[in-house]
């Protein structure tokens, strides 16, 4: 299956900030109060990258998001913790060469992603509670200098100029 394929068969569309291709496949009925206001009690998508889009660039979400991976090439995840320090993760189905099939990304941490290999990864994130973009930032150079001036480099192809 080619990454076209899946794009038009799971109706998927170019992500408006993070890069990629996604779709929204679940919001709760249910709500919350959040420090930003009443959410949807969790929400989950379709999260596509792809050779001609492989990065999904360094942003943070105040929700929780579970990583499902579910077919394609393994994606790396840089995240940095709450001690500043950049982790990488690989998200993939090669559980014999440390890859996870599951990744828990707690909200107010930055992350990026980028395709490792092959045409595509395909995932299923699952945000609680639910997404909005009022919550979520992307990363500037600026955010980045002057938070993690360390991190630039390793951090410099995911960050949206």
């Amino acid at each position: 299956m080619k990454s076209d394929d899946i794009i038009a068969r799971l109706k998927l569309e170019a992500h408006p900030r993070e890069g990629g291709w996604f779709r929204r496949t679940y919001t709760s009925h249910l709500t919350t109060e959040t420090s930003s206001g009443k959410r949807q009690l969790a929400s989950a998508i379709y999260y596509l990258l792809t050779t001609e889009q492989p990065v999904g660039y360094l942003h943070r979400n105040k929700s929780n998001i579970v990583h499902c991976y579910h077919l394609g090439a393994p994606i790396k995840y840089s995240v940095i913790n709450n001690q500043g320090k950049l982790e990488t993760t690989i998200l993939g189905p090669d559980l014999d060469q440390g890859q996870v099939p599951q990744l828990l990304v707690a909200g107010g941490l930055w992350k990026a992603t980028q395709l490792m290999d092959g045409e595509y990864a395909l995932i299923t994130e699952v945000v609680a509670p639910g997404f909005d973009y009022e919550d979520n930032e992307i990363a500037t150079v600026e955010v980045m200098q002057k938070e993690f001036p360390d991190l630039i480099e390793p951090l410099s192809v995911t960050i949206k100029y």
